[in-house]
C-alpha cells in the first residue's frame, strides 16, 4: 500500500537531516511518523510505503530524496499568503503522483492551497483522504473574537505596509474557507476527532465518509507528571496569543479579578511575541499590529506590565517543561477543533481551564477532568482559574483524570492501528 502524505510543514525528520530550522507546529505528525518508523521490521511496515510532500519557499529543491526509508518531495509555495491559490502547484503534484503512484493521497488539513492542488492533480475522490485540522469556515466567522469595533477597524504602520489589518486578515480567512469547501468536495473520505469537525465537514460534503481518528502527540509528552509542589504558584500558561482567535485579550481582562485574590498571579505566553521587542531588529512601532497594540493597551490599563511574560517559541521539551512549572493551563480560544496544547497539558496532568468552543467539549468533561468556561466571558474565565487555585486538591484530581483520559485518546498504538484500518477501508473501495 503506497501512501502519499501532503503536509503543511517540512517535517523535523527531514529538516534535522539537512541542518535546516524547522517548525514545532503539528507535532502529532512527527508522533505518527515515529510510530510508523518503529514498525520497520514488522508485517505492518511491509504494508505501508510512505512518501511525504511538504511546502518550502526557497530552501528545498523540487526534487525527491529518501531519508531513513521515507521518500520526500518538496514543492514551492508562498506560505505567507495561503489565501491565494496557485494553479502551478497542480503541475508539481502531477509530477509527484506520476513518480510515486500512490494508492491513497492523505492530505493533512484544508487550510493551504496545496491541499486543493494535490486533490485536483490526483483526481480520485474515492482514494483521497483529508484530515480535518482547523475549520477555516468557522474561523472566518469568529475571527474578530469579540474585539471592540474600534479595534477591529484600526490599522497600524505594519498593517498598512503588509496589507494585513484585522479586517484584511478576516477576509483572507474567508478566501481560505472557499478553498476549504472545494477541498472537501473533492474528497470521498475525511478523518476527524470531534462533533464540531464532523458537523462542519458534513455540512459541506455529506457524501464523504467520515472516519473518527484521534491524534498522537509528540513523544516527550507521554512521560512526566505535573505536581503542584513543583509548579510556580499561581502561574498561568497560554500556549499562543498572537491573533484574536486565541483569546489572549480575555485572559488580560480577567487578570484584575484574579489579582484581587491572588496578587502573585502571573501569565506566561508562548509563541510569537507581538507586544514586545522579541528578536526583531525593527522598532516596535514599525512591526506592531492593531491586535498587538490593543493587548499592550490592556496590559497598561490593568497595570499588568510586571504580570505578563512572553516566553517566545518553544521546542517540544521546552513546552513540556513550561507546562510542568505552570499551576494552570488556559485555552481561551474562541474557535478550536482539538487543540494539541490541551491534549499535551492533559497527558501531563496539568489542571486545564478551557473555553466552551468548537471541539473542546469533546476533549474535556467539565468538572471531571478540567473546567470549561463560557466562551468569550472573561469573568467566567477568572472564576474558573480562581476555582482551580481555591481547591488545589480538586484541581489535582482533575489533572489525574485528564491524564488517564488523554492516555487513551492519544494512545500511539491505538491511533496507529486506527490509521491502518482507515487506509485498508479506503483501498477496498
Amino acid at each position: 500500500m503506497k501512501i502519499l502524505w501532503v503536509c503543511n510543514i517540512m517535517l523535523p525528520a527531514y529538516a534535522k537531516a539537512h541542518g535546516i530550522e524547522y517548525s514545532v507546529r503539528e507535532g502529532w505528525l512527527t508522533g505518527c511518523l515515529d510510530r510508523l518508523q518503529k514498525e520497520k521490521n514488522t508485517a505492518a511496515e511491509e504494508k505501508i510505503t510512505l512518501a511525504i510532500a511538504f511546502p518550502s519557499e526557497e530552501s528545498v529543491s523540487e526534487g525527491k530524496e529518501t531519508v531513513e526509508g521515507i521518500t520526500y518531495y518538496g514543492f514551492k509555495e508562498d506560505l505567507g499568503h495561503p489565501e491565494n491559490y496557485d494553479e502551478s502547484l497542480e503541475s508539481r503534484f502531477k509530477q509527484i503522483i506520476e513518480d510515486f503512484v500512490p494508492d491513497i493521497v492523505h492530505v493533512f488539513g484544508t487550510e493551504f492551497p496545496h491541499a486543493l492542488a494535490a486533490l485536483r492533480a490526483f483526481g480520485r475522490p474515492e482514494r483521497s483522504l483529508v484530515g480535518i485540522q482547523g475549520v477555516c469556515t468557522e474561523i472566518a466567522k469568529a475571527y474578530m473574537a469579540g474585539l471592540p469595533k474600534k479595534v477591529q477597524e484600526s490599522t497600524t504602520f505594519r498593517d498598512r505596509l503588509k496589507e494585513d489589518s484585522l479586517i484584511q486578515q478576516q477576509e483572507k480567512f474567508k478566501l481560505r474557507a472557499e478553498n476549504e469547501k472545494k477541498v472537501l468536495l473533492l474528497t470521498g473520505n475525511v478523518t476527524g476527532r470531534t462533533t464540531f469537525d464532523k458537523e462542519a465537514s458534513h455540512s459541506i460534503n455529506p457524501r464523504a465518509e467520515y472516519f473518527a481518528m484521534n491524534e498522537t502527540m509528540r513523544p516527550c509528552f507521554y512521560s512526566g507528571k505535573w505536581e503542584e509542589r513543583k509548579a510556580i504558584p499561581h502561574s498561568i500558561f497560554l500556549s499562543q496569543g498572537d491573533y484574536p482567535l486565541k483569546g489572549f485579550h480575555f485572559l488580560l481582562e480577567s487578570m484584575p479579578l484574579i489579582l484581587k485574590k491572588y496578587p502573585d498571579a502571573h501569565v506566561y505566553v508562548a509563541g510569537n511575541n507581538i507586544i514586545g521587542r522579541g528578536k526583531s531588529k525593527y522598532p516596535y512601532f514599525m512591526r506592531a499590529s492593531a491586535y498587538g497594540k490593543y493587548l499592550k493597551r490592556l496590559i497598561a490599563m490593568n497595570r499588568l506590565r510586571k504580570k505578563v511574560t512572553m516566553v517566545g517559541s518553544l521546542s517540544d521539551v521546552e513546552m513540556k517543561n513550561r507546562f510542568l512549572m505552570s499551576s494552570v493551563f488556559v485555552c481561551a480560544s474562541v474557535v478550536e477543533n482539538s487543540p494539541n496544547s490541551v491534549g499535551e497539558a492533559m497527558l501531563l496532568g496539568v489542571p486545564v481551564v478551557a473555553a466552551n468552543a468548537g471541539g473542546i467539549p469533546d476533549m474535556i468533561t467539565d468538572g471531571m477532568d478540567g473546567i470549561i468556561f463560557d466562551n468569550m466571558d472573561y469573568k467566567k474565565l477568572a472564576e474558573a482559574i480562581l476555582q482551580m487555585w481555591d481547591e488545589p486538591v480538586i484541581a489535582a484530581v482533575y489533572g489525574d483524570n485528564a491524564s488517564k483520559r488523554a492516555a487513551k485518546t492519544h494512545n500511539a498504538d491505538i491511533n496507529y492501528k486506527r490509521l491502518l484500518e482507515i487506509y485498508d477501508a479506503i483501498c477496498r473501495k
